[in-house]
């Protein structure tokens, strides 16, 4: 009862100077906005990242002539490696009894037409029938292309979303002829939509049979990526193991030597993506957290200012009987009040400057429970840290001499 009362008071007080609680209410709301849109836009973009790493598939990897770069020295040594050739598919398929599935990968850009409608550098993807059996990439319409298709070089082509949107709006895209580069390639399906990651667009591209790709485009220069599937996840680690092991050998790579190749699994991709962003998050989190301190700072001072003009009202308190725990938490549940309201409010309005932000490169964010949490700690530290002191300096008021305040 005593605490609901003092509730009570609390809000009384906080209503009786509206204009005070609401210049208070608005330096908490942004200080906690601003944590709450770099914590919420951080995480719909990791979250983001990880749904499209994980389409590659808990037993899957990738072997590439360059990986993951992260400085210019390590780029010129990486760039000196030699292409990787299509002798590995076969080598790897032969020497790696743990791998189920290896598929070769070319890329390059060309522009894609269909009657007057016309994309510009898109993504030219040149891969075997079991390249689908080892990404996740599912079909909305059609099919992917088979093993005869290969085989015979059909030009047959698999598209993505964005190319369906921009080529063929309102009309069935199956069966249909495109223009890629300078060959004319038919349509057996359509991708489903994957959304985008960092402004990029995974649903601009075409694949095409590898055997149609060389023809047109020749061996790239860069050389192969390969796709491997490993039996099982069980079994991952040792068969990255045995394809280093066929590759090296290939490659003549001497014992005492780093590897002259990349082996990338999505697990080792977000790892180095998170380690490079780390102190990128804290910057941009302990810039947000400025605003944080400058609003408790403002609650520190109003509630000072409070206790000061309630002088009067204190010491009759404590003349009639009210206890110094009472006054703490008096003062204490007014500063919670308009932090945890700022908190709540500004939680909601980071949410939405996030999803707004995030938007703008065709991603999707949600409230994650490290925003929420992260939103409403800050909000009552801010209450109980700034709010302190000065409901410790009601409670420990002389009641005389504040009876005798003028």
């Amino acid at each position: 009862m005593i605490t609901l009362a003092l509730i009570r008071i609390a809000f009384s007080a906080l209503l009786s100077h509206r204009l005070r609680s609401s210049l208070t209410l608005l330096g908490i709301i942004i200080g906690v906005t601003s944590v709450m849109t770099i914590i919420s836009a951080l995480e719909g973009m990791t979250q983001a990242v990880e749904q499209d790493l994980g389409r590659l598939g808990p037993e899957t990897f990738i072997v590439q002539r360059i990986g993951i770069i992260t400085s210019d020295e390590m780029f010129r040594e990486k760039i000196k490696r030699k292409p990787i050739s299509y002798e590995s598919v076969d080598l790897i398929e032969r020497g790696c009894d743990l791998c189920d599935k290896v598929a070769p990968r070319a890329y390059s850009r060309a522009s894609v037409k269909y009657g007057e409608h016309s994309l510009r550098r898109v993504l030219v993807g040149g891969s075997t029938a079991n390249y689908l059996d080892i990404v996740d990439v599912e079909a909305a319409v059609g099919r992917f292309f088979s093993t005869e298709d290969d085989l015979y070089r059909r030009r047959v082509c698999f598209i993505g979303d964005q190319v369906r949107e921009t080529l063929f709006e309102g009309v069935d895209p199956l069966g249909k002829v495109i223009k890629v580069g300078s060959q004319k390639y038919t349509v057996i399906g359509v991708a489903k939509k994957m959304g985008s990651v960092f402004g990029g667009n995974p649903d601009n591209f075409v694949t095409i049979p590898f055997s149609a790709f060389i023809k047109q485009f020749g061996f790239p220069r860069r050389g192969l990526s390969l796709a491997v599937k490993a039996m099982s996840v069980e079994n991952l680690e040792d068969a990255m193991d045995q394809v280093r092991a066929v590759l090296r050998a290939q490659r003549h790579v001497p014992y005492n030597v780093e590897d002259d190749f990349d082996i990338l699994t999505a697990d080792s991709i977000l790892q180095v993506l998170n380690s490079i962003t780390r102190i990128f998050r804290f910057g941009l989190v302990g810039i947000a957290s400025i605003s944080v301190v400058v609003g408790g700072i403002v609650v520190m001072n109003i509630m000072m200012v409070s206790v000061t003009e309630r002088t009067r009202e204190i010491g009759i308190r404590k003349s009639i009987g009210a206890k110094q725990k009472h006054l703490l938490l008096q003062f204490l549940f007014e500063s919670l009040m308009l932090t945890l309201s700022g908190g709540i409010v500004g939680i909601v309005l980071g949410f939405l400057i996030a999803s707004a932000l995030i938007g703008l490169i065709d991603m999707d964010v949600s409230p994650t429970f490290l925003a929420i949490f992260s939103g409403l700690s800050i909000s009552t530290g801010i209450g109980l840290i700034f709010g302190i002191y000065p409901a410790m300096k009601a409670a420990r008021m002389d009641p005389i001499k504040a009876l005798s305040y003028e």
